[in-house]
């Protein structure tokens, strides 16, 4: 049996202006925008090229604005992705790697797969982590 992960709600305060910043300036789609009433609405944001979406919303979760952290995005040349974020306004980091002393600035020392990120916030403070990966770890 495959249980595919498919949903990640990110919990938020203005639906309006979050779903302005993932769309606009990250660059999701939207799937879904449904309001039911004032107590509930749900907005599904897809990452192009991505198996799973995001959802945005009133009413859907319990979780604080803000206090998811650690979503990740893959992608296959962060100094690009870095390039299309902060020509969209996302506020961006600059790359850093992780060596024999933590946390170190730059890009992976061998561009490893893997070995390179970069992190970003929406406006409530929910932090995204972007990872380089260009060979992919093969799976079963």
């Amino acid at each position: 049996m495959d249980f595919k992960l498919e949903l990640v709600v990110v919990p938020v305060s203005d639906v309006g202006r979050a779903k302005d910043f993932y769309v606009d300036q990250v660059g999701f789609e939207v799937h879904v925008d449904f309001k039911r009433d004032e107590d509930f609405r749900v907005v599904q944001l897809h990452p192009k090229g991505s198996g799973c979406s995001i959802s945005i919303g009133t009413g859907i979760s319990a979780m604080e604005p803000g206090s998811l952290k650690g979503l990740h995005l893959v992608v296959t040349d962060i100094v690009a992705a870095r390039e299309e974020l902060v020509g969209r306004g996302v506020p961006a980091s600059e790359p850093y790697h992780f060596g024999p002393e933590g946390q170190q600035p730059g890009l992976d020392p061998n561009r490893a797969s893997y070995g390179t990120f970069l992190d970003f916030a929406d406006p409530d403070g929910n932090l995204w982590l972007v990872q380089e990966v260009t060979v992919p770890t093969p799976r079963d």
